[in-house]
């Protein structure tokens, strides 16, 4: 097998991401006609939608760690193994609240095989003054596939039923992992000597990286605040079209939560380059600010009308997706280079235990207001707010270095 360019590397292992996560937000998607299908409450649908990130938060450290030591190329192959296995078992035979929750938790043990293992097999052999675009096309590819997922889902759905949605997107994950078997070469680089001091396991060299450090956990309550919005998102949009009586616009939520992927995929690729323009550290601080006023306010003035909830939800996810790839980049350019899988994959766990909290919080606060009400939609939103302005602080306070190729680093 020849070994292929960076730019080609970057494209192959970018499309292959595209492909395998077409399914990813496939639930979210059909989550409003699920929730009366199975009898949910808003809890429980809110678990179905969490669990896929508390078994990538498990799965995670252990996967991307392995990395440091094993050709990343393998530990692709398996993820993307375990969500071909994931959509397929639950077309064929999700039920329910607990068996759906099963296998949504295998789908995510697949994502946690191949979201930062595909960017450590990046990083891993494209030149280190790529690495913050290879970060931001990476994180690209995600960003479209979550984008067609929700309506590739709806599509599906209506004209061969839900369950061959989720069939559907496990062969397109086949697809995925042909595509990488086939054409991404085996790590050029060599893998460190298993005697070289270092234990593959041992995170306290990441979690003294303060800057590392200082990256993730705004991650954290970013990735929190995305998945907040992609799960609850088509659901937010339903009831405010029902509750103000557009239930018949031609910008069905399914539509608009597509148009917010595709938006913020383009905001992280905007503002990964604004990062190395400006700098790092004001680039993020303007989308956290960004966020916690759109994010404060969109419940309870969203909730008015659904032309302005459509608005101010794709300004939202413009605000959300701006720091995206910055945080990611700016996380793994930081870390100490034999520690980059350890490091990615601490930054992943707490990002995804944000993923995990904020879909399962909205659930619980609107089962706590009483069900969807404007209320209890604008407390919800609020909350992410909250946290976020928490982040917000902890990250100015830390204040991180900035990437060697950021014209904002002064350092």
């Amino acid at each position: 097998m020849r070994n292929l360019s960076g730019a080609s590397l970057v494209a192959v292992v970018c499309a292959a991401q595209v492909l395998a996560q077409i399914g990813a937000y496939f639930w979210p998607a059909l989550l409003p006609g699920m929730i009366p299908l199975w009898g949910l409450s808003n809890s429980e649908a809110g678990w179905i939608t969490a669990i896929f990130y508390a078994a990538y938060m498990v799965a995670v450290p252990i996967l991307v760690t392995l990395t440091d030591r094993v050709d990343g190329k393998r530990v692709y192959l398996f993820g993307v193994g375990c969500t071909i296995a994931g959509h397929l078992l639950f077309g064929l035979l999700a039920e329910g609240f607990w068996s759906a929750m099963a296998l949504r938790a295998l789908a995510g043990v697949g994502w946690a095989g191949t979201y930062m293992t595909g960017l450590k097999l990046l990083a891993d052999q494209v030149d280190t003054r790529l690495i913050s675009r290879a970060v931001t096309g990476h994180a690209a590819s995600i960003g479209v596939s979550g984008a067609l997922s929700f309506s590739c889902a709806g599509l599906l759905a209506e004209f061969y039923g839900w369950p061959a949605a989720f069939i559907v997107a496990g062969l397109s994950a086949g697809a995925a992992w042909l595509v990488v078997a086939l054409s991404v070469p085996r790590r050029a680089r060599p893998l460190p000597p298993a005697n070289d001091g270092y234990r593959l396991f041992d995170f306290r060299p990441v979690f003294r990286n303060r800057s590392a450090m200082a990256y993730s956990l705004g991650y954290c309550i970013h990735t929190l605040e995305m998945n907040a919005l992609r799960g609850w998102g088509v659901a937010f949009l339903g009831f405010v079209a029902v509750s103000t009586g557009a239930a018949g616009t031609p910008l069905s939520p399914t539509f608009v939560l597509t148009a917010l992927g595709l938006i913020g995929t383009a905001a992280s690729v905007l503002g990964n380059e604004a990062a190395i323009r400006l700098g790092r550290r004001k680039l993020i601080g303007f989308a956290m600010l960004a966020s916690i006023m759109v994010g404060g306010s969109i419940g309870f003035i969203g909730t008015l009308s659904y032309p302005l909830a459509v608005g101010l939800l794709l300004l939202y996810g413009f605000a959300v997706w701006l720091d995206s790839s910055s945080l990611t980049a700016g996380s793994a350019g930081t870390a100490d280079p034999a520690r980059r899988g350890a490091t990615l994959a601490v930054h992943s766990t707490l990002g995804y235990a944000g993923g995990f909290v904020g879909p399962l919080m909205i659930g619980v606060i609107l089962d706590l207001g009483g069900g969807m009400s404007r209320a209890s939609w604008g407390a919800a939103f609020l909350a992410v707010a909250v946290l976020m302005l928490l982040a917000l602080l902890a990250f100015w306070f830390i204040r991180p270095r900035e990437l060697a190729g950021d014209r904002g680093n002064r350092e």
